[in-house]
């Protein structure tokens, strides 16, 4: 006979056991559809970066990180006299470096969405050795991540004479220019872009990014990258390797008639970093090959303006030594410096003479464009050369073509400047039409609606300094 109440009780007292296995069969099946869920979302993430780059100039713009970190480095060879208050560094490092950075931050990944731009950033200063007591203090403080650098070949290994005994007082800045060198030696990041302290960012620079680490757009374009001349991003017949290491635009106002080779602008360039290239630029600067007719190898890389150095070794590599792998840009859109492209003085808004860059182009002689006309909206980098610096409080208001763009790159610099201090460092607003209220938080009353508050006159000494939090 079965014992119906037994069974009764069966069923109401499970088995331990088995409600054990229940739960780690559930376990199992929850972590499984966990991982299944995890790596469909990772691979289709990879699957998304890997696409982000169809060609050259492809962007996937929904993304949310930062295609890379791009190293922007400054150098420091040497500290302001009078305490900065005049020559290149004008009112102090700090000033130019400062704007210099947020105009960086407003065009990077950091101020997405309003830039655009998907690449992040991070600064560092190349400081020598005898500029670390008025840098560091200034550039610390900044976020600059500051890199102490010795010339890269001291004077003594100089081979040739010529070279040893002249490049001390070549250029701004004689052999310490070389120092610019180190930033091939950033190799942790894909690329390199190296400012003077008197440049500002006004555009992301994205395309010269995609371009130098995906390569020429397959279609034969240019990939949005404005090239001098018009050119084509990869020169007839192609390289081998069809690898661009190096942006740069050049110094046509040092050209002269008869020059084989103008130089590179020593205040903007865009490298691949690379310890291959720099010790290469050792070796050229340690055999010493410059010639007092023929500059770097007696190739035409000089004599000019800071020839033997910066300006004229940097042209030397990528001209002839590694032809194919550097691309002059057009210089009224990166580095404008608001300068006359012809031989002869502008009167009355009207130009004269031959075009300075046509004399290595003869076929571009009279088609020479004025980048001092052209819109600053379409304009990526400036670098206060002609324009003089920002800090000097200088008006450029007068209505003729020398003046009317230099004012407009004085206005960004000081919008920037206060916005820096406004949105960044959480600094008081104001009304520029009040101008009690501007003199209360900022002091100066000199062009408010220009200048921003920051100039109480015209000139240098009419300059007010920027003060980092934190520092009286």
């Amino acid at each position: 006979m079965v014992d119906l109440q037994s069974r009764r009780g069966a069923t109401q007292h499970h088995d331990p056991n088995h409600i054990i296995l229940l739960l780690k069969g559930f376990g199992i099946f929850l972590i499984s559809v966990i991982i299944v869920f995890y790596y469909y979302f990772l691979s289709s993430s990879i699957l998304r970066s890997g696409n982000k780059h169809d060609d050259g100039s492809s962007r996937n713009m929904s993304g949310k990180h930062p295609i890379a970190t791009v190293a922007y480095a400054i150098t420091v060879s040497g500290c302001p006299k009078n305490n900065g208050d005049s020559g290149d560094f004008g009112a102090g490092i700090k000033d130019g470096a400062a704007i210099l950075k947020h105009s960086i931050h407003l065009n990077s990944f950091q101020n997405y969405p309003q830039s655009q731009s998907l690449y992040d950033y991070k600064m560092y200063a190349l400081v020598h050795l005898e500029a670390e007591s008025c840098a560091r203090p200034a550039l610390d403080p900044l976020g600059y991540e500051v890199l102490l650098r010795d010339v890269p070949v001291p004077l003594a290994e100089i081979e040739g004479q010529y070279l040893r005994e002249k490049v001390p007082s070549n250029g701004c800045c004689g052999e310490k220019e070389f120092v610019k060198l180190h930033a091939y030696t950033l190799i942790q990041h894909p690329v390199v872009v190296h400012l003077d302290l008197d440049t500002l960012v006004l555009k992301p620079m994205d395309r010269l990014y995609d371009v130098m680490i995906n390569g020429a757009p397959k279609d034969g374009s240019n990939g949005g990258v404005d090239v001098a001349f018009g050119d084509p991003l990869i020169p007839t017949p192609a390289t081998d390797v069809n690898q661009i290491n190096a942006f740069f635009t050049r110094d046509y106002n040092m050209a002269h008639l008869g020059m084989k080779h103008a130089g590179v602008q020593g205040g903007f360039l865009v490298l691949r970093p690379s310890l291959d290239v720099y010790n290469e630029f050792l070796s050229i600067i340690r055999k010493g090959d410059f010639r007092s007719n023929g500059g770097w190898g007696g190739m035409g890389f000089g004599p000019f303006y800071g020839s033997m150095t910066f300006q004229g070794i940097v042209p030397y590599f990528y001209d002839h030594l590694h032809p194919g792998t550097g691309v002059e840009l057009n210089r009224c859109i990166y580095n404008n410096m608001a300068d006359n492209p012809r031989d002869k003085p502008t009167k009355n808004d009207v130009v004269s003479g031959s075009c300075r860059d046509g004399y290595n182009r003869p076929d571009k002689n009279d088609e020479c464009e004025d980048c001092r006309s052209h819109p600053i909206e379409d304009v990526v980098t400036t670098h206060f050369t002609l324009c003089q610096k920002p800090w000097e409080c200088l008006p450029q208001d007068a209505d003729r073509i020398q003046e009317r763009l230099c004012r407009k790159f004085h206005h960004e610099w000081y919008r920037i400047r206060e916005d820096l201090e406004t949105t960044l460092w959480g600094r008081e607003k104001v009304q520029l039409t009040n101008k009690e209220e501007v003199l209360k938080a900022r002091g100066g009353e000199f062009q408010i609606e220009h200048f921003r508050g920051y100039c109480k006159g015209h000139g240098k000494r009419g300059y007010i300094q920027v003060v980092i939090p934190g520092q009286a």
